[in-house]
C-alpha cells in the first residue's frame, strides 16, 4: 500500500474540513483554531472560527463559521453572510461539513471546548437552514452514499457512524438515524468522513494515526495510515480522485510531523464533490 506523504507542511493548530474543488483542481482546507482558510496558493485570515466549506462555482465557496454560513469569493476573498448560524451562541462553533447530491450543505456545530449536547446538524437549502439533529457534541463524519440513498454522520463521543435514509426527491431525512458503524470496543474516535466512488466510507479517526475503511454496511475493510496522530478529515481528489488528502491537528502535541495535510497515492478512488446550489 502507498504510502502517506506531506501536501503541505503548515502545522495546523486544528487542520479540518479538507475539500478538493472539481473545476478548478484545487484542495483548500481549514485551521479552525487559526482561524484560517488555506491552500498552497494562498491563505485566507478571519476574526472567527471557521472550519468546512463546499463548491458553489469556479470562484465561489460556501463557508460556515461560528456565526453563519457565507458565500465566499476566492480571488478577492469577499464575503456575503448567507443566513445566521447560532449567531446568538458565543459557545459553539462549526465544525464538520459537506454538499449533497441535491445541492444542499449539510453542516455541523459543536461547543467550543466541547460541551457535552451543545451543538446540532443542519441543512442549508435553497435559502433556508433546518436543524436535523440537535444534543450533538462532536459533529462529524457527514457524508453521503453515492446512490443518494443514505447520509452518514457521526457525534465523535458516542463512537457510532450513523445512517439514515433520505428523501430521493430533495434529500430529507426519512426516518430515525440508525447506528451503521460503532467503534466502542475498539476505543477509536470516528472523525470526518468521505465515501469512494463504491460507497465505502473512508472514516479519519482521532489519536490513531489512521483512516479507516469500511463497506456500506459497514464491515471494515482496511486502515490507510497517516504520519500525524490525529488525522482529522480525508477527502479524494486529483484529476481522476485517486489521492486521498487527509488533514490533522497539532493541538496538544509535539513533533513535525502533527498538524501537516497528507496525501496518499491510488489507495481508493473516489467522486467530485457535490456542487452547492444556492
Amino acid at each position: 500500500m502507498a504510502e502517506a506523504r506531506v501536501f503541505d507542511v503548515h502545522n495546523c493548530i486544528l487542520g479540518e474540513g479538507p475539500l478538493w474543488h472539481p473545476d478548478r483542481q484545487e484542495l483548500f482546507w481549514f485551521d479552525i483554531i487559526g482561524k484560517q482558510l488555506r491552500s498552497k496558493a494562498r491563505v485566507w485570515d478571519f476574526d472567527e472560527y471557521v472550519s468546512a466549506a463546499g463548491w458553489i462555482d469556479h470562484d465561489t465557496l460556501i463557508m460556515a463559521s461560528a456565526s453563519a454560513l457565507w458565500r465566499f469569493d476566492i480571488s478577492t476573498g469577499w464575503r456575503e453572510k448567507l443566513v445566521d448560524m447560532e449567531a446568538d451562541n458565543a459557545l459553539t462553533r462549526s465544525n464538520d461539513g459537506r454538499a449533497d447530491p441535491w445541492g444542499g450543505f449539510w453542516i455541523g456545530t459543536m461547543g467550543i471546548n466541547a460541551e457535552d449536547g451543545a451543538g446540532a446538524i443542519y441543512r442549508y437549502y435553497r435559502g433556508e437552514l433546518v436543524t436535523l439533529y440537535k444534543n450533538i457534541s462532536i459533529s462529524n463524519a457527514i457524508c453521503f452514499a453515492p446512490d443518494k440513498s443514505a447520509a452518514y454522520w457521526s457525534d465523535t463521543l458516542t463512537r457510532h457512524i450513523m445512517r439514515v435514509a433520505l428523501d430521493p426527491d430533495h434529500g430529507w431525512p426519512e426516518g430515525p438515524a440508525d447506528v451503521l458503524i460503532d467503534v466502542t470496543a475498539e476505543n477509536l474516535a470516528p472523525d470526518g468522513a468521505v465515501v469512494d466512488r463504491d460507497g465505502n466510507i473512508w472514516n479519519a479517526q482521532w489519536g490513531s494515526n489512521r483512516v479507516a475503511v469500511y463497506a456500506p454496511d459497514g464491515r471494515f475493510l482496511k486502515a490507510v495510515d497517516v504520519p500525524a496522530k490525529q488525522a482529522s478529515c480525508p477527502a479524494f481528489g486529483g484529476a481522476d480522485f485517486d489521492q486521498l488528502f487527509v488533514t490533522s491537528a497539532a493541538e496538544g502535541l509535539t513533533g513535525a510531523v502533527e498538524g501537516r495535510t497528507y496525501v496518499v497515492d491510488s489507495v481508493g478512488r473516489g467522486l467530485p464533490e457535490h456542487q452547492v446550489r444556492l
